[in-house]
């Protein structure tokens, strides 16, 4: 009987057909951990960082196993210095920003540079009025050639979405020594008051959303040690407040 033949075992060769399906199954499952990482909160660069990776993936032809180096996934990058800063609290304060320019093209166009001032804080917008602009020295009440001053700013006071508006009068350190008021702290709040009654006239404006203050003497911008620096002290500030604060909380 003839013996059988042994077959040999063939060391030197191993099948690798195994590889390729095997490759693709890894771009598969690379392709479906990026669809997952991002899909919690898509918005355009990652959404854009994504269709790198599968054009790369599926229009290139090429595997994980082509490559002799890993291959790179773009990680989403949240936008630098972030942190509070909302899209909710940056759109608004866009919009205080627009405020500001309409209030400063009043200004300028009236020529009024000299008197009025605009500034963005954490506040809010900060419109400053010297008081020569409405009053007479010592009196609470508007002159009458600047009524006109007070009416348009109310125009400019009216918004698409109502936002809480605190009109506050300030004086200098110079006693009140005759006249209506006893103090410069009434003298201070009585403006603010008038100022916010002609306001009020428009009836485009929400009342709800407005408030006056008199703080005297007691918070200068400047020294009261000169007639120049006393006149910067004696004003009237409008205050334009956020509707979101730097949290994304609503401004209550």
């Amino acid at each position: 009987m003839p013996k059988k033949r042994k077959r040999k075992r063939d060391d030197g060769h191993v099948d690798e057909s195994w590889l390729l399906p095997y490759s693709d199954l890894l771009t598969l499952l690379l392709a479906l951990f990026i669809v997952l990482f991002a899909s919690s909160s898509i918005d355009e660069a990652k959404f854009s960082q994504i269709s790198s990776v599968f054009s790369e993936v599926f229009d290139g032809g090429k595997g994980v196993m082509d490559s002799s180096s890993p291959t790179t996934v773009p990680v989403p990058q949240e936008d630098a210095g972030a942190g509070n800063e909302n899209s909710s609290y940056l759109e608004d304060q866009r919009s205080l920003g627009e405020i500001q320019e309409n209030l400063e093209n009043y200004i300028a166009e009236n020529e009024l540079e000299g008197q009025f001032d605009t500034k963005l804080t954490e506040e809010g917008l900060l419109v400053t009025i010297r008081d020569s602009v409405l009053f007479n020295t010592g009196s609470a009440e508007i002159d009458t050639q600047y009524r006109s001053v007070a009416a348009d700013i109310a125009k400019l006071l009216v918004f698409e979405k109502p936002r809480q508006i605190v009109i506050a009068g300030h004086t200098d350190n110079v006693p009140m020594v005759s006249g209506q008021y006893k103090s410069n702290w009434e003298l201070s709040v009585m403006r603010a008051v008038n100022f916010l009654s002609i306001i009020a006239e428009n009836d485009k404006v929400d009342p709800m959303t407005f408030s006056a203050k008199g703080y005297g003497e007691f918070r200068p911008i400047a020294p009261n040690d000169t007639e120049a620096n006393r006149a910067k002290n004696r004003r009237v500030e409008v205050l334009i407040q956020p509707l979101v604060l730097k949290d994304g909380s609503a401004f209550e």
